[in-house]
């Protein structure tokens, strides 16, 4: 289970960051990025250990790697007291181009 447990599917995801052909990780924050590379290496750690045949074992160690996350969030949402889901996406945080800025320094 992916997506740090949201309840979101990646479209879903995908929609509430606003996004539509761009690719979502890299519109993660860097604590919705690390919460899933939590996910995603403590269910390779359990696959290890598990061994897993078969898809419903696959799916199981993946669902328990996603908890591990899942728990990290909520501590952490509850020291902030508010969610670290957030529909920030990388062009909330890009400097307007410099053709852009140089039309604005000229009227200035």
């Amino acid at each position: 289970m992916s997506l740090i447990q949201s309840s979101f599917t990646t479209q879903q995801y995908k929609r509430y960051k606003g996004l539509r052909k761009e690719n979502l990780r890299d519109n993660m924050t860097n604590v919705e990025i690390a919460l899933n590379t939590l996910a995603e290496a403590s269910a390779a750690e359990l696959s290890k250990q598990r061994d897993p045949r078969g898809y419903r074992a696959q799916k199981r160690v993946a669902k328990d790697g996603g908890s591990v996350a899942m728990a990290a969030r909520k501590q952490l949402e509850g020291k902030l007291g508010r969610s670290v889901i957030s529909s920030d996406k990388a062009s909330d945080y890009l400097l307007p181009n410099s053709d852009e800025q140089a039309e604005t320094n000229d009227e200035a």
